[in-house]
């Protein structure tokens, strides 16, 4: 009896310091992706045919990078950035390395989601800004940034999701985290209560964030 009460304390503590990890690894590649992701979408968003400052050749040249990035799979970006994780954050295993690749596979993503978002809006809306003698930038953030927030967040709930699932991923070449114990643990010692709890952990974590997302794009909308 004192042997199970042992072990299920031990692995309470085992898996909640695996969600903190993911925690961690989700909350920052999320927040530096969204910040570094805005700037591509604003520059396609300007840049494209029917934008403020048309502009073929950058255009489609940033939209050609951002493409060949999307094209990756996570598992292989993983590998070919060892160097330059090594090179940000001193090693290439571990937690806060993970949070390199997982940054870098995000940043496509998002940039073309914003720069989507953006390009939903209104034209009348943008054509009665410019009547009104707005500038390209107070439109751009006036206009195409205020009227596209909930569809943005849309894209960031979409993109935490996606997030998860890669961090899980990680997990599997030393990132830590859920996927991490769910492969140690659940799949190759064959704890199934492990890999058990870990996918349960992982779909609540997916509805929660869901759930949210879709709360504060109703109050947004």
């Amino acid at each position: 009896m004192t042997g199970g009460i042992v072990s299920t304390t031990g692995m309470t503590e085992i898996i909640l310091t695996a969600l903190g990890q993911t925690l961690y690894m989700v909350f920052w590649s999320t927040l530096i992706s969204v910040i570094l992701g805005f700037i591509p979408g604003v520059i396609l968003t300007l840049t494209a045919p029917d934008g403020l400052r048309p502009n073929k050749a950058l255009y489609e040249a940033l939209s050609f990078i951002i493409n060949v990035f999307r094209s990756f799979p996570f598992i292989i970006l993983l590998v070919i950035l060892i160097p330059f994780t090594r090179l940000v954050v001193g090693k290439a295993i571990g937690t806060t390395a993970s949070i390199v690749p997982l940054t870098i596979s995000a940043l496509p993503f998002i940039a073309r989601v914003f720069e989507t978002s953006l390009r939903e809006t209104d034209p009348g809306v943008i054509e009665a800004a410019r009547s009104f003698g707005a500038s390209d930038l107070h439109i751009l953030f006036f206009v195409y940034v205020k009227e596209s927030i909930p569809r943005m967040l849309n894209g960031i709930i979409l993109l935490v999701i996606s997030l998860i699932g890669y961090s899980a991923m990680a997990g599997t070449v030393g990132g830590g985290g859920i996927g991490d114990i769910a492969i140690r643990f659940g799949y190759q010692q064959y704890k199934t209560d492990y890999l058990i709890v870990c996918s349960v952990l992982l779909i609540v974590f997916v509805q929660l964030i869901q759930m949210l997302g879709n709360h504060m794009y109703r109050r947004l909308s």
